[in-house]
């Protein structure tokens, strides 16, 4: 494969990436972003080599890493996909139809595409009744725009916060002027307290489902995993797959280049779990 060469002026690279693509760094005072990782650069231009070698790790579960792939591409990224982690049954699915047939609640409340997915299956499956949705955020509501265009009278996404984190959704969720507004939270086995308390705290009634939970992915391509170790970037979309990566790789302790999250709670994560260069976006999300 043939590879293209050419110089930017290193204040000309981080002014179209600041452009196109806002991260804030959890650790630094300045955002470097994704493009300044791509080479080491020890002068006053930016030598840029267009071949084959990835320079992003998308992380996902297989199939569902399109949009980022995509969104990258438009900044001229190539991407590795090495799926890290599986969604498998939580203990609670079976409950969830019966509990949407029998109960009315005043929000459901979605906080991730994956939870989105399950809640829309068990709902179907439950007659479809009347439900009002509150999304942590975009991607998440992206999940029902599908089925929001043939059931517009009985799924309504009525709520997403003004910053897409658990934290903000429990703090900003409008209680309707109900003394007892109550809340169905269908969501991973192994997410945090963090929403039902502060919904709690306000005086809501939160009933939690855990619905899914997440694993590791046992068998990952040894050859892809060599490839991924060199890229530039990794990208995680959650505490679960920083999780898998550290557990993947031979040496995370050696390990230093850049880790793109999702948001804030991934941010944390990765840091909590000694990784350096841990960037975040300002406003959560797969845009960001």
């Amino acid at each position: 494969m043939c590879s293209t060469r050419f110089s930017i002026p290193m204040a000309g690279l981080l002014s179209l990436s600041s452009a196109s693509l806002p991260f804030t760094p959890s650790s630094l005072p300045h955002c470097p972003l994704l493009h300044r990782r791509i080479q080491a650069a020890s002068s006053s231009a930016v030598t840029l080599t267009l071949t084959s070698k990835p320079k992003v790790v998308v992380t996902r579960e297989r199939g569902k890493n399109g949009k980022l792939i995509n969104a990258l591409a438009k900044h001229g990224i190539s991407c590795l996909e090495l799926p890290l982690i599986q969604h498998t049954k939580g203990p609670d699915l079976d409950r969830l139809s019966t509990v949407l047939s029998d109960t009315a609640f005043d929000w459901i409340v979605i906080t991730s595409p994956e939870a989105g997915s399950v809640f829309l299956e068990a709902w179907k499956a439950s007659g479809s009744p009347n439900v009002k949705i509150a999304v942590v955020g975009a991607g998440t509501a992206s999940i029902f725009n599908e089925v929001l265009q043939s059931s517009k009278q009985s799924l309504n996404v009525a709520f997403m916060p003004s910053k897409a984190t658990g934290k903000v959704l429990a703090s900003e969720l409008p209680n309707n002027g109900n003394t007892k507004c109550t809340v169905l939270y269908p969501a991973s086995a192994k997410a945090s307290n963090e929403i039902q308390e502060g919904l709690s705290n306000r005086g809501f009634e939160v009933t939690r489902l855990n619905t899914y939970t997440t694993a590791p992915v046992h068998d990952v391509d040894q050859m892809d995993l060599e490839r991924a170790l060199s890229a530039p970037v990794i990208t995680v979309a959650s505490p679960s797959a920083i999780r898998a990566w550290v557990n993947v790789i031979p040496k995370p302790d050696k390990w230093s280049n850049s880790v793109a999250c999702i948001g804030e709670t991934t941010a944390a994560a990765a840091k909590r779990l000694g990784l350096r260069n841990v960037y975040y976006p300002t406003h959560p999300g797969l845009e960001g």
